[in-house]
């Protein structure tokens, strides 16, 4: 990284987001015209949000066994995309594809970390050549690798709405800035349409809500950072912003934010469909003692839609999370029970960013080094969990993802209802 300086909180990389003559701003979305509609508005509310640079933090070292004989290449490790691993061992080895054979180990975790990690260890550590006496070839290995961290992109939302004389949503302006992960890959020429990383505005620029103004808009940057996706990719942050954004536009409003979002999600069954089961199996608008507060979410990712209804305490400053209902539409439930897993694991790892993980950097370096200083969430921190499966004809659709962007909005959500504070920056801090 050279003489490349960035310490949190990353202020620098809002640049330009308050300008409203900027050049670079991109379109990923244009419903109506939100900016004119906000020209004229009489209240006009706003929110500017922060999010860290995260690592993927698997319990296992990103690791991979290779043996290279003459032209053919035979690994041991966990993969996510074995095809494509199998095409960049080959490139980089000059050898057949068929070539290559790849044994699928069990991995201790990965979070999208083993997705594209292969050609990145044989590239960073390319492996010694030699003459082998038995078959008088050039031979490698064998060798065990291990792998770099690369991080979730640190990512700044600014999004402005306004309500009419109603009280109902007539414009929403979001502007995002971050980098992006397809640059320079082998994923750009399908991710990035007319500048625009379908990553970084997956979930603001799909937003459900009957909103007739709407606008979202990217700024790309170039950092000396490596960034690569991350469990859920985009909608860890987008679903984030939007879902606290909403819910303060509801609070503005003076609508109860369940009954806001189902009358904008009318022509979105499926959203309607989990938001619905989890406010009815969470008790939805029952009291809760002072100092504790119920929030919700509701978001898609992977074309499976999860709501979740959250319980919280707050006492001292100290965020307590105890109880998460999830409501789960991922098309026919092939096995209910490793749904049933995918959604609380999803759940606990997303709490981890929420309230206690980032990667902060200072000097070129990363601050964090291990898990005594990169925090993640501990099994006592765990919260009861119910999961509900809503029944589907739809064809099935993901899990390994889709429990993650609903935790962290429905959490702060929660916050405000127990103490009236918002929240803009992860992981969350009250003091």
């Amino acid at each position: 990284m050279g003489s490349f300086r960035i310490q949190q909180k990353h202020r620098n990389a809002q640049t330009g987001i308050h300008s409203t003559d900027r050049k670079t701003w991109l379109p990923a979305r244009n419903d109506g015209d939100a900016p004119a509609v906000l020209e004229n508005a009489e209240g006009v509310i706003e929110a500017t949000y922060y999010f860290p640079y995260l690592a993927h933090a698997p319990l296992e070292p990103m690791n991979c066994v290779i043996l290279a004989e003459g032209d053919r290449a035979e690994l041991w490790y966990g993969s996510q995309l074995q095809t494509i691993d199998q095409m960049s061992v080959a490139a980089v080895l000059g050898i057949p594809p068929e070539n290559v054979a790849i044994n699928t180990l069990f991995a201790g975790g990965s979070f999208g970390r083993r997705a594209t990690h292969i050609l990145i260890m044989l590239s960073r550590q390319p492996l010694s050549q030699k003459q082998c006496p038995a078959c008088q070839s050039k031979c490698y290995g064998p060798a065990k690798m291990t792998c770099a961290q690369y991080y979730r992109p640190m990512y700044v939302h600014k999004i402005r709405g306004s309500l009419d004389k109603e009280g109902n949503i007539e414009a929403w302006e979001q502007r995002i800035v971050g980098q992006s992960i397809a640059a320079g890959t082998a994923f750009e020429p399908f991710m990035v349409k007319d500048g625009v990383d379908s990553t970084s505005v997956e979930g603001a620029a799909t937003l459900p809500y009957a909103i007739p103004n709407l606008s979202v808009q990217l700024h790309t940057v170039t950092l000396p950072v490596p960034v690569l996706w991350w469990r859920s990719v985009g909608h860890t942050h987008t679903a984030f912003s939007t879902e606290t954004f909403f819910d303060e536009l509801a609070h503005q409003a003076g609508k109860d934010p369940v009954e806001l979002r189902r009358n904008l999600l009318k022509n979105h069954p499926r959203h309607l469909g989990v938001l619905n089961l989890a406010a009815k199996k969470a008790g939805w608008g029952s009291p809760l003692p002072e100092g504790k507060g119920r929030g919700v979410a509701v978001h898609e990712s992977f074309r499976s839609y999860v709501a979740q209804v959250v319980e919280v305490s707050v006492e001292n400053g100290q965020i307590s999370v105890d109880k998460v209902v999830c409501a789960v539409d991922c098309g026919v439930a092939v096995n209910p029970d490793i749904i049933k897993a995918q959604m609380q694991g999803g759940i606990g790892f997303g709490l981890s960013p929420a309230l206690l993980s980032e990667i902060t950097l200072k000097d070129g370096g990363t601050v964090q080094s291990n898990f005594h200083d990169y925090l993640v969430l501990r099994e006592q921190q765990m919260p009861e969990i119910e999961v509900y499966i809503v029944p589907s004809a739809e064809a099935p659709t993901g899990v390994g993802e889709p429990g993650v962007p609903p935790i962290a909005p429905a959490v702060a959500n929660a916050v405000f209802a127990a103490v009236g504070k918002r929240i803009y920056e992860l992981p969350m801090k009250l003091s």
